[in-house]
């Protein structure tokens, strides 16, 4: 990065240079076409996405802020997405006509995305490669069709005006993209329908993005929240947005944890100057989304309302403010880590008698704070969290097995049987069981219980929730298998 810096610094383009740059992801900001639930997710789709070697989320927007400093730069190529080049924003000019939309600021540079060769890497089977032509007057960037023969079709013409602007005009159109073969996406615009803006009658700082609708794949909205962060919703999975380019950042809720809930914004905090229903956007070149850069803003709370019920799931910011989970590490840490197993393998096998039959063990790994190792993030549900009736519903099935119908029935004749198996847990005997003696009962009861199984019937049989079960709640738990609160 400190090099490519230099570079452009070093070749203005008032002294005529003119640079062209091939990288395998783009930069973010560059308006090309990607796929939310492949690299964005993932946190791998831009240079630097993840921000850098130390995760330094300045980096991730330093190659778009130098494109729109140093007018040398006059078009970027990247083939990380595996998608064609028939779609329009295959390619993206550095201006666009004012009623299409807000000036994208994409400095002097025209982004091009480069397809694949071979059928099996392709996402959308097109089998391309990108054709770049010089002229006098500018360049051409034309289409390479390897699966039919290696036809060229000129994809767009680009003549530069000054040495610090250029025109781009495409070719030929692209009424094509209405078959339902190619990659559908969605990136907000200003002003596009799908914003979400603050009442003015409003408090400033409270939004119900998916106006009282619970969320699924079709639900398309997006807003900013007042620190100016911008999130949205859209194919079922809540995306943080990067705000000066509203490329998308990564995802924040998947939609195992978001399907069937209402997203909502509320106020949490002292109010402050920099409320978004107030604050001035910014159209100052290179300062989009700076408005309230100095500033915390009123702090809110992303909320997910699950009417059903009656569950509210609060999502937490970052500590850097930012919103999008880390979920799944880098793919060149990845590679990395695999070979570390890999060598943990070998010395295994070298080990025990030295012959891979031999050794009938595991290896695995122990990392920190990531919570997947596969190679795409899916889900964000946390077990015993967001995720928790499916705990308590094994919580439940545990304590079944632990007593049979006849037993409870015997049980509730002779109560005074109740008492006395309460009386053997409360070791103590101060007329409740601690969570710590109840826990202890229940391995010995049930050894092949989990620690965390074990946390869970706890948790059950507490219906209150004071940290202490009482011989209600316990005759309750015996009598029905279940939990007071789950009973009700």
């Amino acid at each position: 990065l400190a090099w490519f810096e230099r570079l452009v610094s070093e070749h203005p383009s008032e002294e005529g240079w003119k640079v062209f740059v091939f990288t395998h992801a783009p930069p973010i900001g560059s308006g090309l076409r990607v796929l939310q639930e492949n690299h964005v997710v993932n946190g791998c789709c831009w240079l630097n996405h993840s921000g850098g070697k130390n995760g330094d989320p300045r980096t991730t927007t330093k190659f778009i802020e130098l494109v729109r400093r140093h007018r040398c730069i006059k078009a970027w190529f990247s083939g990380h997405f595996h998608l064609g080049q028939d779609y329009q924003d295959s390619i993206t000019f550095p201006t666009i006509p004012r009623e299409e939309g807000p000036y994208p600021n994409r400095g002097s540079c025209v982004f091009a995305q480069t397809s694949v060769m071979r059928a099996g890497t392709s996402r959308d089977t097109r089998q391309q490669s990108r054709l770049l032509r010089g002229n006098k007057d500018g360049f051409e960037i034309c289409t390479v069709n390897h699966a039919a023969g290696g036809t060229v079709r000129l994809d767009a013409t680009i003549t530069y005006t000054d040495s610090n602007h250029e025109v781009g005009v495409y070719a030929h159109d692209h009424a094509e993209l209405d078959h339902d073969s190619f990659m559908k996406v969605y990136s907000p615009s200003e002003g596009d329908e799908c914003y979400v803006g603050y009442d003015g009658d409003g408090d400033g700082v409270s939004i119900d993005p998916t106006d009282g609708c619970q969320v699924d794949e079709e639900t398309v909205a997006w807003w900013h929240m007042s620190d100016g962060r911008v999130l949205g919703v859209y194919d079922g999975r809540l995306i943080e947005y990067e705000p000066s380019t509203l490329a998308p950042l990564g995802l924040v809720v998947g939609y195992d944890e978001l399907q069937g809930k209402k997203v909502v914004v509320v106020g949490s905090g002292v109010p402050d100057e920099c409320v978004a229903s107030t604050a001035s956007v910014s159209q100052a070149v290179g300062m989009e989304g700076a408005d309230c850069a100095e500033f915390e803003g009123e702090e809110q709370a992303v909320l997910l309302v699950d009417e059903e019920t009656g569950g509210i799931t609060v999502v937490q910011p970052n500590e850097d403010g930012s919103y999008w989970r880390k979920i799944v590490r880098n793919k060149m840490v990845r590679m990395k880590e695999k070979r570390r197993v890999q060598a943990g393998r070998a010395y295994a096998e070298a080990a025990f008698d030295g012959s891979p039959d031999a050794f009938e063990g595991r290896v695995v790994s122990s990392w920190g704070p990531y919570t997947s190792i596969v190679g795409t993030a899916v889900k964000t549900g946390v077990a015993g969290l967001t995720t928790q009736a499916e705990n308590v519903a094994k919580a439940e099935q545990r304590w079944q097995s632990l007593g049979s119908e006849e037993q409870g029935r015997a049980w509730a004749a002779t109560g005074s049987q109740l008492a006395d198996a309460f009386n053997k847990v409360d070791a103590d005997g101060n007329g409740s069981i601690s969570h710590a003696e109840l826990a202890a009962a229940i391995k010995v009861v049930d050894p092949a219980s989990t620690a965390e199984e074990v946390a869970t019937m706890v948790a059950v049989a507490d219906e209150d929730e004071d940290g202490e079960v009482t011989l209600s709640e316990f005759v309750m738990l015996m009598l029905y298998q279940r939990g007071p609160a789950l009973a009700k």
